[in-house]
């Protein structure tokens, strides 16, 4: 977690082309964090860049902002202007980045990352619609279409549009926990964990005609996190075989019901590590693990760490 009495810089850079929704995301979720970061948005050379749309956007600073930041946001362009080379001074301008810097692309920002290289041995997702077409261009880099975000470490990137308020909830959460995503989530009404990934929002045919949603039962089994809960409990609330229902489910959530629960066990254990003191085993079993040894198996799998050390890197004093 990051010193939380430090203010951050975010400099979000637009380019030729810019998507001026996908532009306005990191604005949005990171000045509504309780004043922890600072926004800025620059172009390459600090004139006007022309969006998607049919207007013009202008900004206040130019590439010498990207050399002050902590984080840089890369904002997605049109795909028309997606290359696997850059112009000179696109190059330029991501070469004043600092080496230590966080870098996050939204949508096609990952194009522009995998062209200057900044992708090169690193995991990156980036529109299910052009995952074909990034794999012809830079077939050297992992690419995973199905999530809605890769936190690789120094470099994050996300799937389309919306993914883009996913992945700047996250580093609020990876920053400051997730009390304050959470608060931010709220402010901008929109939830702070979204379900599943990209593999929700790949087309696929439509349900027939009568399909019962899995929502009701979603929404059934959160309430009951703590008990054993298994596909035929699941079925059997949602009234469908258990065929029909896994079925629906997947087309639903992009997840079996089986990994879904998993995920949601593990997000509401994160949740109690950082607020409560309550041991790890009796954590697993409010959330419907075993074990303690079950809830520390299945939150390596998710994050990569132990629940101790969670919990020493997001609990903070205050409750």
């Amino acid at each position: 977690m990051r010193d939380m009495q430090r203010v951050e810089r975010v400099v979000v850079l637009a380019l030729e082309g810019v998507y001026p929704f996908e532009l306005g995301i990191p604005s949005r979720i990171f000045s509504a964090a309780d004043g922890r970061y600072e926004v800025l948005t620059c172009t390459v050379d600090g004139r006007p860049v022309r969006s998607n749309a049919d207007f013009t956007i202008a900004v206040d600073h130019g590439p010498e902002a990207l050399a002050t930041a902590d984080t840089v946001v890369i904002a997605p362009v049109s795909t028309d202007r997606v290359t696997a080379e850059l112009s000179d001074e696109v190059s330029s301008a991501l070469s004043l980045i600092p080496a230590g810097a966080r870098i996050v692309s939204i949508c096609t920002g990952a194009f522009v990352l995998a062209a200057a290289g900044l992708l090169d041995g690193h995991r990156a997702t980036t529109h299910w619609q052009l995952a074909d077409r990034f794999r012809e261009m830079f077939p050297h880099i992992a690419l995973d279409p199905d999530v809605l975000f890769v936190d690789d470490g120094r470099i994050l990137t996300s799937a389309g549009a919306a993914s883009g308020v996913d992945v700047c909830l996250h580093v609020v959460r990876t920053d400051h926990g997730s009390e304050l995503a959470n608060f931010v989530a709220r402010c901008c009404v929109v939830p702070p964990f979204r379900d599943g990934g990209q593999a929700q929002y790949i087309e696929q045919p439509v349900p027939e005609l009568g399909a019962t949603s899995t929502a009701a039962t979603r929404e059934w089994a959160l309430a009951r996190l703590d008990e054993p809960l298994t596909l035929t409990d699941l079925a059997a609330h949602a009234r469908m075989s258990l065929r029909t229902f896994a079925r629906r489910f997947h087309d639903e959530v992009g997840l079996s019901p089986g990994r879904w629960l998993i995920q949601q066990r593990v997000a509401r254990a994160r949740h109690l590590l950082e607020s409560s003191d309550l041991p790890v085993d009796q954590i697993a079993g409010h959330v419907g693990f075993a074990t303690g040894a079950s809830l520390r198996q299945h939150l390596h799998a998710a994050i990569g760490v132990s629940p101790q050390a969670y919990r020493r890197t997001f609990q903070t004093t205050a409750r």
